[in-house]
């Protein structure tokens, strides 16, 4: 017969944290944590208005400083879900999941100015939210 072990407060993640991340889960925390410093330096670059970009005419056309800007502020919070997850904080998967999905439609918005960059960078998007969505079933035996 199998069991469902007894969830309480077990640990620095909230209840039935283990203090310790699974394999998933530290895959998609330590892919935040590359993803997110690179988009804080595409955003560095686009606030120093480099002429890196560049996209005729495009329906999401913002100001290349609001993207530097968006990249910025994405990578900053990438990089603190990132630890969040790491940690295995109870907010950190949750954080994780907004960010990286925020992080995939504005990807997506900006891949007429530099697609060599956010083609990659939605794959690792998609990558991290099926990492920290998947359904994760404890399996105790007697």
């Amino acid at each position: 017969m199998t069991t469902v072990p007894n969830r309480t407060q077990g640990g620095p993640g909230g209840p039935g944290g283990s203090g310790t991340v699974d394999g998933a889960s530290m895959f998609a925390g330590i892919m935040m944590l590359l993803s997110g410093p690179l988009s804080i330096l595409m955003g560095a670059s686009g606030i120093a208005q480099d002429r890196l970009f560049a996209a005729s005419r495009y329906a999401y056309r913002f100001d290349l400083t609001a993207w530097g800007w968006i990249h910025l502020v994405i990578g900053v919070v990438l990089v603190i879900a990132g630890m969040g997850v790491l940690t295995d904080q109870s907010w950190g998967r949750g954080a994780g999941v907004v960010v990286a999905a925020i992080s995939l439609i504005t990807q997506f918005m900006f891949v007429p100015y530099y697609p060599l960059w956010a083609i990659p960078v939605m794959t690792l998007d998609l990558l991290i939210l099926f990492a920290l969505t998947r359904i994760h079933i404890e399996h105790a035996t007697r």
